[in-house]
């Protein structure tokens, strides 16, 4: 029997919370609750292109694109509507917190007019450059090789530590300086200024400016590319997401897409608000980061799982299943022979868990679902199957 559930409890990906919406229609949600209590918000909104974006899955036989949002309200009505969105974000952050926007050359002036007026010009921090070789050449203009990322305070409390980001200088020489070995055997360099002369270190850290080109662009066939459109690479938001927050710290992104905010934030220990309106999102943002809950890279060790909550409307597309079931002492195993939806679309995900009040608590999961399919997990109580297509459709059955 199908049955309604409008969220879903993980006990790994966290920490945090995303919710299935548009970001104009969570934010009285998200201000009666955490109104003065985020310490960090990364918007990567629209940037009036007048395109339709898509994201790119891979088939068993060939990809497909399909389109993920549209980005075309005209002039009046996109500054009308990030005006009200950065008004929310204003009330959202804490007295210590701070907003990253990032636009480019089509709305940037008109952005950083409306931030002086929401949170004050004199709470701007930085015009941020991030500058990067990807994409086309135009031969008619000066190719448009950047991006920009205005960076703005609630007040004059701000925390912001640029030590964060610091990298070593290397042993390579730079700025006519003096390369040299001390008594100690450390690499060193040295340049006269103003009657001074000034000593560096390989191991001296070097702060990045209000100028990037030492963050890449997401190539094509990058690890970290999830198919979704726009996607912005970890290092980027590692960078911010350190400078701006600390351990423990809330993070938000209304515009969350690929989840990359979510999934540094997770990294970080940071916990995380994240939304979107794209159903896409939600599976990416799902898939992300429960299969990178827990593991290890160059830059962090494995942190314990935190929870992760997913909220959503209720889907009322037309889907079905076939199924076979058997229950043993220690598991219920589940043996799915169809599932599909309306449409043409694959199966993209599935879980066997359990249903209480309107939330699923899955026990298994696959994210690569291949009919048919063989899930097993404790399961206390009756057990429950859920199941979305490529295109973020879903569906929960009770099992018998």
């Amino acid at each position: 029997m199908r049955i309604s559930c409008t969220s879903e409890h993980h006990a790994q990906g966290g920490p945090g919370c995303f919710f299935l919406a548009r970001a104009e229609d969570v934010l009285d949600q998200l201000i009666k609750e955490y109104a003065g209590k985020v310490q960090l918000i990364y918007l990567d909104p629209p940037f009036g292109t007048g395109d339709t974006f898509h994201v790119r899955l891979s088939g068993e036989r060939k990809s497909i694109n399909l389109p993920v949002f549209e980005d075309k309200l005209n002039y009046a009505e996109y500054l009308i509507w990030m005006e009200q969105i950065l008004t929310g974000c204003h009330k959202l952050l804490s007295p210590s917190g701070s907003i990253y926007l990032h636009i480019d050359y089509r709305k940037s002036a008109e952005l950083r007019l409306l931030l002086n007026r929401i949170f004050g010009e004199k709470n701007f921090m930085n015009e941020i450059i991030w500058s990067y070789k990807t994409g086309g050449r135009s031969t008619r203009y000066f190719p448009r090789k950047h991006d920009t990322i205005l960076f703005y305070r609630k007040s004059g409390s701000v925390y912001f530590d640029i030590k964060a980001v610091g990298k070593p200088r290397g042993p390579e020489k730079r700025n006519h300086m003096k390369r040299f070995v001390d008594e100690d055997g450390r690499i060193c360099f040295s340049i006269r200024s103003g009657g001074k002369t000034y000593y560096y270190y390989e191991d001296t850290p070097v702060y990045p400016t209000d100028v990037w080109t030492d963050i890449e662009h997401l190539q094509q066939k990058d690890k970290e590319r999830t198919g979704y459109a726009t996607q912005k690479p970890e290092a980027l938001l590692r960078r911010i997401i350190s400078a701006s927050s600390r351990p423990g710290d809330l993070v938000m992104d209304l515009f969350s897409g690929s989840g990359t905010t979510a999934s540094v934030s997770a990294k970080l220990g940071r916990r995380f608000l994240a939304s979107d309106a794209s159903p896409f999102a939600l599976n990416i943002l799902r898939s992300r980061l429960i299969k990178n809950s827990g593991t290890k890279s160059l830059m962090e060790d494995a942190l314990p799982p935190e929870p992760m909550t997913l909220y959503y409307p209720e889907d009322n597309t037309p889907a079905g299943i076939e199924y076979d079931m058997s229950a043993g002492k220690d598991s219920t195993t589940v043996r799915l022979k169809r599932a599909e939806f309306d449409g043409v679309y694959p199966l993209a995900y599935a879980a066997l868990g359990r249903s209480k009040d309107g939330c699923f608590y899955p026990a298994a999961v696959s994210f690569s679902p291949k009919l048919p399919l063989r899930i097993s997990a404790k399961v206390e109580g009756t057990p429950v199957i859920h199941i979305a297509d490529a295109v973020g459709r879903q569906a929960f059955f009770t099992l018998v």
